[in-house]
């Protein structure tokens, strides 16, 4: 179930650049933020209705990925974070694989679980929470073919 429709390119030319290199290439350039893996996720923009790509850290553990929703410690939350909740599928592209992925945001323990992950990752959050007010939203993305399992 490929996401289709049109594209509509990032205003954040690194964001824009990342991802479309990373794209063209099957992840074998611009695969990194200062030396950590990314991967590149294709949502549907909530007001446009387009197909938006936003390059994020790889957190991923068991064939699911995290998309931290930090926007760097600021007080709002990143555009994508809303697409994300509002389109029902997400495609996540890590290297040359794609997966159709089920999101939900979460709370509690796993949330507490996955947070753990994502610092090992980049532990950089730890200062963006820090720096915000917010409790930033931890959205997992399940591929859907183990989305029911």
């Amino acid at each position: 179930m490929p996401l289709s429709g049109e594209y509509a390119p990032s205003p954040s030319d690194w964001a824009r650049e990342q991802a479309e290199k990373y794209e063209a290439s099957d992840g074998t350039e611009a695969n990194l933020l200062r030396g950590v893996p990314i991967v590149v996720y294709t949502s549907v923009g909530a007001s446009s209705g387009k197909l938006r790509k936003t390059p994020l850290m790889r957190v991923e553990h068991d064939g699911q990925y995290l998309a931290v929703a930090s926007k760097g410690g600021a007080p709002d939350h990143p555009a994508w974070y809303r697409n994300f909740l509002t389109s029902p599928f997400v495609e996540v592209q890590d290297g040359a694989q794609r997966y159709d992925c089920a999101v939900h945001e979460l709370e509690g323990a796993e949330r507490e679980e996955w947070w753990a992950r994502a610092l090992e990752v980049w532990p950089d959050y730890a200062e963006y929470q820090r720096n915000t007010e917010r409790l930033i939203p931890l959205l997992l993305l399940t591929p859907l073919e183990t989305a029911g399992s």
